[in-house]
């Protein structure tokens, strides 16, 4: 777009059916900002298949009242068309950021003005609390606002189907098409207040339940386990506490200097439990009182970040595979255990994330899914079997799991109860965390992965980050570390190809900008734009045999220096 069609496009937002702040705020940009001017308005912030996500202001580009009144304006107009002879309900959740809960009531005000009824929840929420909700009260739709752990000036949108789970095809596409096809001046923001139910209470009481419900399995010794939690300023102090007294942990030790929700996140570079810096504050906590676990979760508590003792027991951050391994091990143990396994369940993975999960289903006779990355595929998973398989759990590399199907997202509340439960159950048998994870390498594998984020913001970043994928196709890699490359996996194309023999087939999900090469000898790099940050993301897999647990830190070196050759191969450091 030129800088005189942003220039015209930005001039529409100084006159009516814009507010006055709205218009003087663009105003001001046109003035003297034109670097900012052009941020904001060079595209539509895109309605996506998951919702929307972006820096709050003024502008198409940008979270705010109308960009956020004209998606929830298209999904009126959709819910409508879909059910027109039904009384229409959507729950509606936001977190701590700045303005999520005045946003969150303009969503409700758009909703009642077209004469659908909203469940506005009376305080922050989790994200997991949202999917329950949209079941357990027999919503249409649900929607949270939330950024999940983007920096403090962003806020987001993501909307949810009857069933819990954000939306997949055929709904999402249909959706945004409507949402493209709303003017502003066609938002209805003339609130009906007869149509607003505000929740709380009894929506937690019945969430608390069924986490618990789905979170343990009787495990002696749970008021021996020593745990260290951070919300990170975030919403999981509305639940995480509450689930943890239910179930009888008792020694629990909160961040207090993190506790508060806080939409600046004062105390943290980043509020993202992947990163270890973000656990700085609850592992220095840990050492001082000599706790088992640390748990920290993301602002709207889907996801979770996890550090236990090593063998030399010192504090040891997992990553999201490492964490997803050790809860299906342990999940599919308790249904075995319990009698509950006929052939007829299945755990669930992502395109992008650790095969050691195939391996570790495999060994149970256990079925595994995969799926595209998100959660809101493992939903459909769920779905597509519902009445003919039980899925017992399932996740992906970054830092979520999923217990059970009560609710259809990750869910860092019921995997944090969970974390401890299977932490209380190996203390309480002289192990731990740590050896479990090893016995679990011991039995198919050292596996070990790595993920580089690369961040590339605005208009030219969005060029670049497209650029790279496009290079990635026309010059695949041959080799990596030495080893051929066997197999490339191009989502977008939907085409396996066997580089070996030259066979293609189809695979058999749908597109995604997604790149996956595969070696012979069994490491996996994939390349995938973000779908919700200025960022592509390169994963990282490899692995060998672990002949026995004393050999662990020697092939964890090993891998290491693998990937960090893999990495310096493909100039990415």
């Amino acid at each position: 777009m030129s800088s005189q069609e942003i220039l015209e496009k930005a001039k529409q937002w100084v006159d009516a059916p814009f507010d006055t702040n709205t218009q003087k705020e663009v105003q001001q940009l046109i003035d003297n900002d034109i670097q900012n001017l052009t941020e904001s308005f060079y595209k539509d912030l895109e309605f996506g298949t998951g919702g929307m996500r972006g820096i709050m202001g003024v502008g198409t580009n940008r979270i705010n009242k109308y960009t956020l009144g004209r998606a929830t304006q298209g999904l009126a107009n959709y819910l409508q068309q879909n059910f027109p002879t039904k009384d229409l309900s959507v729950a509606i959740a936001f977190d701590c950021r700045h303005n999520s809960n005045t946003l969150a009531k303009i969503v409700a005000d758009v909703l009642t003005a077209n004469g659908i009824k909203a469940l506005l929840f009376d305080d922050l929420r989790t994200t997991p609390e949202l999917s329950f909700a949209v079941r357990h009260l027999k919503c249409d739709a649900g929607i949270v606002l939330t950024a999940s752990h983007n920096p403090p000036e962003y806020n987001g949108y993501k909307v949810y189907w009857n069933d819990g789970g954000q939306i997949v095809p055929p709904h999402d596409k249909k959706i945004i098409d409507e949402v493209a096809a709303v003017n502003f001046d066609k938002i209805k923001f003339e609130a009906n207040e007869n149509l607003l139910t505000i929740i709380g209470k009894e929506v937690d009481e019945a969430f608390h339940k069924a986490s618990l419900a789905n979170g343990t399995f009787n495990t002696p010794g749970r008021n021996k386990l020593k745990i260290v939690f951070t919300s990170l300023h975030g919403t999981s102090i509305m639940s995480v506490p509450k689930v943890l007294k239910m179930a009888g942990f008792k020694d629990v030790h909160i961040v207090k200097e993190q506790k508060k929700p806080d939409g600046d996140f004062p105390t943290v570079a980043s509020p993202n439990p992947e990163e270890p810096a973000a656990l700085k504050m609850a592992t220095d906590l840990a050492e001082k009182i000599g706790a088992d676990i640390v748990i920290g979760t993301d602002p709207d508590s889907d996801r979770l970040g996890i550090a236990v003792r090593n063998l030399e027991g010192k504090l040891t951050l997992l990553n999201g595979n490492q964490t997803m391994a050790i809860m299906t091990d342990y999940l599919i143990k308790q249904w075995h255990e319990n009698g509950k396994l006929n052939g007829n369940q299945f755990v669930a993975t992502t395109i992008v994330s650790t095969n050691l999960i195939h391996d570790i289903a495999q060994s149970y006779n256990v079925e595994s899914k995969t799926c595209l990355t998100g959660f809101k595929w493992i939903a459909k998973l769920i779905r597509d079997v519902e009445g003919v398989q039980e899925f017992i759990g399932g996740g992906e590399e970054s830092f979520g799991y999923m217990v059970g199907d009560f609710i259809r997202d990750k869910d860092a509340v019921t995997a944090t109860l969970l974390a401890c439960e299977i932490a209380a159950h190996m203390k309480n048998n002289n192990s731990s965390i740590y050896k479990e994870l090893l016995n679990i390498f011991a039995k198919h594998g050292y596996y070990k992965e790595h993920l580089i984020s690369l961040t590339k913001k605005g208009m030219d970043g969005a060029q670049q980050i497209s650029q790279m994928m496009v290079d990635l196709r026309k010059n695949p890699l041959k080799t990596i570390d030495g080893s051929p490359v066997a197999y490339v996996f191009d989502y977008q194309s939907s085409e396996r190809t066997n580089l070996i023999t030259g066979e293609k087939s189809t695979i058999d999900l749908p597109k995604s900008n997604v790149l996956i090469y595969q070696t012979e000898d069994g490491t996996r790099v994939a390349a995938r734009p973000s779908g919700t940050e200025p960022k592509i993301k390169f994963y990282f897999s490899v692995n060998m045999p672990l002949e026995k647990i004393e050999n662990s830190v020697k092939v964890e070196k090993l891998l290491t220096q693998k990937i960090d050759r893999i990495i310096k191969e493909m100039k990415l450091n």
